[in-house]
């Protein structure tokens, strides 16, 4: 069997017809993993333990059969299939039992190495579209929008796929193709990735944006979730870029086996060495993709043009210089990233002004879902009334309560796992008013959290819901937390607040 699945090296292989395959979990994933396994002609079984009903019916229609089972225990139908490969859906960690029986006895992929596999359906040129792929604890999803409208900017057809929210594969059967795919890579995918054989990701330009301790609960250690992490670099063609205040991902490509000739490229907010990206004053500089590298560098925005767009904080000036970076090396000009970045605008929930009244501004950074990317918001304002807590996935905030917990006006507590929140607050800040929103009905979270940070907030504050935890305990997604945020705002304030006030997004900030 390996000697069959070694040869699966394209769509047009003959041996995925009849292929026995099941594939654990039926999200959008799990799905676009059975859709296009069906139309290569296998044999598909999806198991999962639940799943939207819409998706049970279409898997009739595609000819996948489905079978609804709890995975935390092994199912007997799926040891009765004895399927040639398992495809793990992203969402089931390592430790299930249901993967742990996989690995035991067989092949397992994920949908990316399905993916690269079949990724010359739909050819435009002589060869598939090149991937640009894209990881880091913060800052992923605005990096990968970012490089993909640098690329478009230049004419090429482009898409942000992955984790992002369009799977990889949906977009590798496109009808009309591409020219250019850019791939944001989560942990988990990048856990079950291939680093060698004919489901190794070759990318042309790579990318971690950060490190910081996340996922803990699914990848069982830090050591586990960074060796993930590092994947992205491998078998890179042209530049590797990292964060040069992160020596995390430096090391990252230092120990990376990458094609002979790939370059690392490191991204700064200060003074760019010679052969990589960052700030000249207040001007965005190339010094990697130059032929003088050692004695000049190449404009390619400045700061300006990241305030009219939203991204002048330090955060977002790094994943700018960070998706410029990844666009030079495929050969972008300057010109095609500066319209970019003049035309973008950031997704909802991220550092977003929300309303102002009173000299007091209302931000919402839901999508602060760890302690590092709260960091990099609780860093972007001088005096903040911080709303925090929700679920920590087994990661610390003591040291991020440590740092900034002194210096807050006060603090608003939610979500169910708030003792690490209090206690660390009462070893590093006891003086800071701590406040707790006692409702456990979602309906009332935010507009008790509202109005305890507007109890304490003074003339020059920001009020900065900045949750540092995943948003599951009490909420849809850190989506359903930020709006919901925003509409208690925009209904405490009624109509004292400056721009929107009807409860819909206001600019970013």
């Amino acid at each position: 069997m390996s000697e069959r699945l070694n040869g699966l090296d394209s769509w047009y292989s003959e041996g995925w017809k009849g292929l026995r395959v099941a594939v654990l979990g039926l999200g959008a994933t799990g799905f676009s993993v059975a859709d296009t396994l069906a139309e290569l002609g296998s044999d598909v079984v999806v198991y999962s333990t639940d799943a939207p009903a819409d998706s049970v019916e279409l898997l009739d229609v595609i000819g996948a059969r489905f079978v609804q089972t709890p995975l935390d225990t092994v199912p007997a139908s799926l040891v009765e299939q004895a399927p040639d490969l398992v495809v793990v859906s992203p969402g089931l960690p390592p430790h299930n039992a249901t993967v742990v029986w996989a690995h035991e006895h067989g092949p397992v992929w994920g949908d990316i190495e399905l993916a690269w596999r079949v990724r010359d359906k739909v050819v435009k040129g002589p060869v598939a579209a090149p991937w640009v792929t894209i990881t880091g604890t913060n800052g992923k999803t605005t990096t990968t929008q970012l490089t993909t409208a640098m690329y478009a900017a230049t004419g090429l057809r482009a898409v942000a796929c992955g984790n992002i929210g369009v799977p990889v594969l949906d977009v590798v059967r496109d009808p009309e193709g591409f020219d250019v795919l850019v791939v944001e890579l989560s942990s988990h995918q990048l856990h079950t990735m291939a680093t060698e054989g004919p489901g190794a990701v070759v990318p042309l330009a790579s990318a971690c944006l950060n490190i910081a301790d996340d996922h803990l609960e699914w990848h069982g250690s830090a050591e586990a979730y960074r060796a993930a992490k590092a994947k992205v670099y491998e078998r890179t063609v042209l530049a590797c870029v990292y964060n040069t205040a992160d020596d995390a991902t430096r090391r990252m490509v230092e120990e990376a086996d990458v094609v002979e000739g790939c370059r690392a490229v490191g991204f700064s907010l200060g003074l760019p060495a010679p052969g990589d990206v960052g700030l000249v004053e207040d001007v965005l500089c190339d010094r990697a993709f130059t032929e003088d590298r050692r004695n000049s560098a190449l404009e390619l925005a400045t700061v300006a043009d990241l305030e009219t767009a939203g991204l002048d904080s330090p955060h977002m000036t790094a994943n700018v210089l960070a998706a410029a970076a990844l666009a030079r090396a495929g050969s972008v000009p300057p010109s095609a990233i500066r319209s970019a970045v003049q035309a973008f605008r950031a997704d909802h929930h991220r550092t977003e002004a929300v309303a102002s009244a009173d000299g007091i501004a209302w931000v919402d950074d839901s999508k602060a879902t760890n302690p590092h990317a709260a960091t990099a918001s609780l860093s972007a304002f001088e005096s903040v009334v911080w709303i925090v807590g929700g679920l920590f996935k087994g990661v610390d905030i003591d040291g991020l309560v440590e740092r900034f917990g002194p210096g807050v006006r006060g603090v608003v507590v939610i979500g169910t796992d708030r003792t690490p929140v209090l206690e660390a607050f009462a070893r590093h800040a006891p003086a800071v008013p701590v406040l707790q929103v006692e409702a456990l009905d979602t309906e009332q979270v935010m507009p008790e959290a509202v109005r305890h940070a507007a109890s304490v907030a003074r003339p020059g504050d920001t009020v900065l819901l900045a949750p540092a935890a995943a948003s599951f305990d009490q909420f849809g997604s850190y989506a359903d937390r930020g709006e919901r945020f925003a509409a208690a705002v925009h209904e405490h304030l009624g109509g004292d607040a400056d721009g929107d006030t009807d409860g819909s997004a206001g600019e970013r900030a």
